[in-house]
C-alpha cells in the first residue's frame, strides 16, 4: 500500500558507511551491481556528499530517525549510505543492509512476475480476469452507499475487468484503510485485507470475497489506486500452480540473488528488520507501537497470506538488483528475465488520457510525464513508485540512474526530503547522456 506523501520516503573517490552489503548466497553469473567511484560514470562524489548535510539536518531536528539512500548509474553503485538510527531507544545505528518494509514496492515485483507468464503465452492483457478467476465475472459498480450500515446498491458494469486494467489501477477496485470512504467501509465489513500486517488467510479466499463486491467506477474509466495487484498476485497463483511466495522465489528472487527479500522473514534475518516510527504532536519522530491495531513486526510472523500489493520486505541492495534488471531491458547477471520489448511495453503509458496525479501509468509503474519532468530534474519516461512506510525508488533510462531513498515513518510530514534527494542526485551528474 502506498500513501503518496513523497516520503522518503547512496574507498577512493566515493563514500560508503555502515554495514557491508549483504553478499548473495548463490552465485549470479555476469555483471552485477558493484561499488565504483562516481567519477567513473560521469558523476561527482563531492556533489553527492552534499546530501549528507541535508539528510543529517532532518535527523538532527527529529524529523526522521534513520534514512537509507542508494544511487546507481550505469550499473555501478556510486553512493550507498545509512544515516541516523534504526532504534532511537537503544541508540542502534541504521545499517546499509537493514531490511525495510517496502509495502507497495511489492507491486512492481508482482507485476513483473505476471509479465513473465505473459511472455509464455499464458494470457493476453485484454483478457477478462474472470476467464481465470470466476469470482470477478459480471462485475457490478457502486450506485448508492449507506454510511450507517455500509449497505449499497449497484448497477451492472459496462464491461468486464481486464488484466491490463488490474496492472494499471483502472479496474475500479479501491483500497482498505486508505481508499475512498465507501470502499474502506465495504472492505472492512467483508474482511478484505490490505496486505499489510495480515499474515493469516489466503489470497484465494480474500480475492474471491473481493470479486463479489462492487467497483467504485466503470472499469477503464478512471485511475483508482487499490488492491488490483493483489488480484494480480492471485492470478499468478492460478496460472503457475504455485503460491505467490514460491513463484517469486523461484522465478525472480533466487535467480537474481535477492537473498534478503521475503514476505515473512526467516529467523536468521529478523534482527535486521528496521523499526517503524510515527510523529508526536510536534511532528517529531517516535516509535510506532501499533498500526491500526496490528504489530509493526508483522514481517517476523509466520504467515500464509502473500499480498502482491504490499507484502514484501527487502533491502536497498536487493531492490536495486530488481530495478537494474529492468533498466538493463530484462537482463541481469547474465540471465534473461524479460525481453526488452516487454520491458518497453511495461514502461509505456497504458492509461491514455487518464492521469495519475501529474503522471501516467504503465504496467506496474508510474511513468514521469513531460509536465512532471518540468518540476524536478528527473527525465520524462522515468518509472517509479514507493511504499506506505516511506520508501521511494525511481529508474531513469535516459540517464542510466537507479535511485532509492528509504525511511520507515508513517505518517510523515517531511516528505519533501524525497524531492530534495532527487535534486541532490541529479545535480551530481557532470556528464549527461
Amino acid at each position: 500500500m502506498k500513501i503518496r506523501v513523497l516520503t522518503g520516503l547512496l574507498a577512493g573517490f566515493f563514500v560508503f558507511a555502515g554495514a557491508q552489503i549483504s553478499v548473495a548466497q548463490k552465485p549470479v553469473s555476469g555483471p552485477v551491481l558493484k561499488e565504483a567511484a562516481a567519477e567513473t560514470v560521469g558523476m561527482s562524489t563531492a556533489r553527492l556528499q552534499r546530501m549528507d548535510a541535508v539528510i543529517n539536518d532532518y535527523i538532527a531536528k527529529g524529523r526522521q530517525a534513520g534514512v537509507g539512500v542508494m544511487v546507481v548509474r550505469n550499473g555501478q553503485i556510486v553512493y550507498h549510505k545509512a544515516y541516523g538510527m534504526d532504534n532511537v531507544v537503544t541508540k542502534t545505528p541504521l545499517k546499509r543492509d537493514a531490511i525495510f518494509r517496502i509495502a507497495s514496492q511489492t507491486k512492481a515485483i508482482a507485476s513483473i512476475g505476471l509479465m513473465m507468464l505473459f511472455e509464455e503465452g499464458k494470457f493476453l492483457l485484454d483478457d477478462p480476469i474472470s476467464k481465470y478467476i470466476p469470482a470477478f465475472k459480471n462485475p457490478k459498480v457502486l450506485e448508492k452507499f449507506n454510511e450507517k450500515d455500509s449497505s449499497f446498491t449497484t448497477v451492472p458494469a459496462k464491461r468486464e475487468i481486464t488484466i491490463r486494467q488490474l496492472l494499471t489501477h483502472t479496474s475500479g477496485i479501491s483500497y482498505p484503510g486508505i481508499g475512498a470512504k465507501e470502499a474502506v467501509a465495504m472492505y472492512a465489513k467483508y474482511r478484505i485485507p490490505s496486505g499489510i500486517g495480515t499474515p493469516s488467510g489466503t489470497l484465494s479466499d480474500a480475492m474471491t470475497r473481493l470479486g463479489a463486491l462492487p467497483l467504485l467506477h466503470q472499469p477503464g474509466e478512471k485511475w483508482t489506486y487499490g488492491l488490483s495487484v493483489d488480484v494480480v498476485g492471485y492470478l499468478i497463483e492460478v496460472l503457475s500452480g504455485q503460491s505467490l511466495d514460491q513463484y517469486l522465489r523461484t522465478r525472480l528472487f533466487d535467480p537474481l540473488g535477492m537473498n534478503d527479500t521475503f514476505f515473512y522473514l526467516p529467523a536468521g534475518k529478523q534482527s535486521r528488520l528496521t523499526m517503524v516510527y510515527t510523529e508526536d504532536s510536534t511532528k517529531a519522530v517516535k516509535p510506532l507501537p501499533s498500526l491500526n491495531g496490528l504489530s509493526p513486526d508483522y514481517p517476523k510472523q509466520a504467515g500464509t497470506y502473500f499480498s502482491g500489493g504490499a507484502g514484501l520486505s527487502s533491502t536497498m541492495y536487493d531492490y536495486a538488483i530488481f530495478l537494474q534488471m529492468m533498466l538493463n531491458g530484462g537482463e541481469y547477471g547474465g540471465k534473461r528475465f524479460l525481453s526488452p520489448t516487454t520491458v518497453r511495453l511495461i514502461t509505456t503509458n497504458q492509461i491514455g488520457e487518464l492521469n495519475q496525479g501529474l503522471n501516467k501509468f504503465g504496467l506496474g509503474f508510474s511513468i514521469t510525464s513531460e509536465k512532471s519532468a518540468a518540476r524536478l530534474p528527473v527525465s520524462e519516461g522515468t518509472f517509479d513508485w514507493g511504499g506506505f512506510f516511506g520508501t521511494t525508488y525511481w529508474v531513469d533510462p535516459k540517464e542510466g540512474i537507479v535511485a532509492q531513498i528509504y525511511t520507515q515513518k508513517v505518517p510523515n510530514s517531511y516528505g519533501d526530503l524525497t524531492d530534495k534527494f532527487k535534486v541532490l542526485v541529479y545535480q551530481a551528474i557532470m556528464q549527461m547522456k
